[in-house]
């Protein structure tokens, strides 16, 4: 009798840790729905920036017509991008690569960088970013703690039981902060690789020459020499 007893209580034990096991399971996949919701939210607000940020330098960079369809494709697509958390992950790559492209474009022109509208949005873009990869670092802790226990001995029994897979991790880019955030000077490469167009300021040469006189011819009368 005792031996039953034993039995039932073990049974009993192994329930109730299943329970807590079960319950654990659903609150972590609820935290990682909230935690992806969080990154959604600040997508969305970083793709609503992107028309008023195109246009504002389109009234300094008219010509740089690729770069603008360039950034508007680009965002189409990451904003159509509504599936699973790597799959909008990889439609951010290209979107990235198109408002770095953009915000070097805004970096030749001196007049464009000191327009009120455009350091606002500026601002805007880099406080979103921030916020981005703190949910994102959120998000992606979260998920990885729950995938550790769907792969753990004893979490990983009820996680077969009841269907808990694995979920996905969202890995992008650190983006605009790191590849030169809106903030951040980074013409020092794109200003002198294309800023070789500041050397015609190199024409100062030119006033050490006495009105009219050529360049003074060499050595004069010294032929011999």
């Amino acid at each position: 009798m005792t031996g039953l007893w034993i039995a039932l209580g073990v049974v009993a034990l192994l329930a109730i840790l299943g329970v807590v096991s079960y319950n654990r399971f659903i609150s972590q996949r609820q935290m990682i729905k909230d935690a992806w919701a969080n990154i959604d939210t600040e997508l969305r607000r970083r793709y609503d920036l992107i028309p008023n940020l195109v246009e504002t330098v389109r009234g300094y960079a008219s010509h740089e017509r690729a770069v603008f369809e360039n950034v508007t494709k680009a965002r189409a697509a990451a904003t159509a991008a509504t599936g699973s958390p790597a799959e909008q992950a990889a439609a951010e790559g290209p979107f990235v690569a198109a408002l770095r492209q953009l915000l070097a474009v805004a970096e030749n022109y001196p007049d464009l960088k000191a327009n009120q509208n455009f350091l606002a949005l500026q601002s805007e873009l880099a406080n979103t970013e921030d916020r981005l990869q703190t949910a994102r670092r959120f998000y992606n802790a979260n998920v990885r703690e729950y995938n550790e226990r769907v792969g753990q001995f004893p979490s990983m029994m009820i996680a077969r039981m009841f269907g808990f897979g694995l979920e996905e991790f969202f890995e992008i880019e650190d983006a605009i902060r790191e590849a030169g955030a809106p903030q951040v000077s980074f013409a020092g490469t794109g200003a002198a690789a294309e800023g070789t167009a500041a050397p015609p300021a190199a024409s100062p040469p030119s006033p050490p020459e006495p009105g009219g006189t050529p360049p003074p011819p060499p050595p004069e009368g010294t032929p011999g020499a």
